[in-house]
């Protein structure tokens, strides 16, 4: 039976009707012949609500409001996922009912010429397996592992089978630098790429490399789902990023996991594979973290000067041509911090989350058209500058966890040409974090000179 030339547009997911591209009648059209079928947006659960998008039961993440759609004077809806489109009691969400369109199978779609480290290949192996079988495995590797050319082979298994894949990654700057790489390796595979303002929604890909937050919009899509960086903010911490993950699956279906600091509780998942690469592709060890202590740093920032052991510390890396990265606590050190640079006549910009310039200011660090890039935890992971060494001012603060100081330490020595590097965690008083950060390199170090 061939499938609607529609079907494309609708197949793996749920939809508002306002976020179809078709004209009203033409949808009106495909629901009067039962190939879209509506589901209540919410679903009425005793005294509350379940909203069928993103999981959301707590109440106080409802609200309601005078609706001039049903005219009712209190129309609920959800304010969790709001940011997708308003899900409210009266409207619905719109599943494709038809064939559903197939994808080919691919013999050879990678088109890679790399090379594989031992304990990248025996990772790569267990992807691979878990393609086939289908099963959930954890890849718990080293920032710098190369855990990107790790999925490489999986993706080829996936596309010999003519599976469908979601890549999941908590964060927009992920998605956009995986994007591009992913498209170099498998040249004949549409791949697409889904985020917070991207223009290509309704292109029915293959490969769907997209935030968690995208994969809301999808239902019992992907045959294989992977999902990137499993420890990190938001997806750790959101329930409803977790149910959507779970749901864009189909109900047989292959899940990878991938993290350098996973928590305890996924590495101690019943009938979960954990696989373990406690060393980098170049073969090096991961730089070791220095726990300097320079005051009460924020009296001296207040007083406009920066600590004394930061300033040498810049001047070193400076005069030895190397970039920096200095993270700090939160957004409202930033402008400070900038001030107090420039008073220094250190060249630097200054980037955080909503930062509309942030990606072209990334690119110009990368391209080191600038030595010192002041960081909220933004780039905290998923990103990578050559011979770049990092600082963090304020280790103490409660921002910097284990998992945050680890990824941090991760961004230094990530190519063969530069292995090695500083990290110094500048503090007020050393944390068990910054701590166990420490001890969590020196093990993975200590495991990978076994190897």
């Amino acid at each position: 039976m061939n499938h609607h030339p529609l079907a494309v547009l609708f197949a793996g997911k749920r939809l508002l009707r306002s976020e179809s591209p078709l004209p009203g009648h033409v949808f009106n059209e495909l629901v009067r012949l039962q190939l879209l079928k509506a589901i209540p947006c919410l679903q009425a659960k005793g005294s509350h609500y379940l909203c069928g998008r993103c999981g959301n039961e707590d109440l106080s993440l409802f609200g309601s409001h005078p609706c001039a759609r049903c005219k009712a004077t209190t129309c609920t809806y959800c304010r969790n996922c709001i940011q997708l489109g308003k899900m409210s009691s009266c409207q619905f969400l719109y599943e494709w009912q038809g064939e559903l369109p197939p994808f080919p199978f691919v013999k050879k779609s990678l088109h890679w010429q790399g090379q594989l480290s031992s304990g990248q290949k025996r990772a790569a192996d267990a992807v691979v397996e878990a393609v086939k079988m289908p099963k959930e495995v954890l890849i718990w590797a080293v920032c710098g592992a190369g855990k990107t050319e790790i999925m490489f082979h999986g993706l080829e298994e996936a596309f010999k089978r003519g599976f469908r894949v979601l890549l999941a990654t908590p964060r927009t700057d992920v998605v956009k630098e995986l994007y591009p790489r992913l498209q170099k390796s498998f040249p004949h595979i549409i791949i697409t790429a889904l985020y917070g303002g991207s223009k290509d929604r309704h292109s029915f890909a293959q490969l769907i490399v997209a935030t968690t937050h995208q994969a809301m919009r999808f239902y019992e899509a992907f045959d294989v789902v992977i999902v990137d960086e499993v420890d990190a903010f938001p997806f750790s911490y959101d329930k409803s990023l977790q149910f959507a993950v779970e749901h864009a699956k189909k109900q047989t279906a292959s899940t990878i996991y991938l993290s350098a600091t996973p928590s305890t509780v996924l590495r101690k998942t019943p009938n979960l594979e954990v696989v373990k690469i406690p060393k980098r592709f170049h073969g090096h060890p991961l730089p070791v973290p220095q726990l300097t202590w320079i005051g009460n740093w924020q009296k001296q920032v207040k007083k406009n000067t920066l600590p004394r052991k930061l300033l040498i510390w810049f001047e070193t890396m400076i005069s030895s041509k190397k970039t920096v990265l200095l993270f700090v606590p939160s957004v409202s050190y930033l402008s400070t911090i900038s001030s107090l640079l420039k008073a220094n006549s250190i060249p630097h910009k200054t980037v955080h989350a909503n930062d509309p310039n942030r990606h072209e200011a990334v690119a110009s660090f990368r391209k080191q058209l600038f030595p010192v890039m002041v960081t909220t935890t933004i780039l905290e992971r998923g990103v990578t500058f050559p011979n770049v060494q990092v600082a963090v001012l304020g280790a103490e603060n409660d921002v910097f966890t284990e998992s945050a100081l680890v990824q941090i330490a991760g961004r230094v020595g990530r190519s063969a040409t530069h292995a090695s590097g500083d990290v110094v965690f500048f503090h007020y008083g050393t944390t068990i974090a910054m701590k166990s950060a420490r001890r969590h390199i020196l093990q993975m170090n200590e495991e990978g000179r076994g190897l």
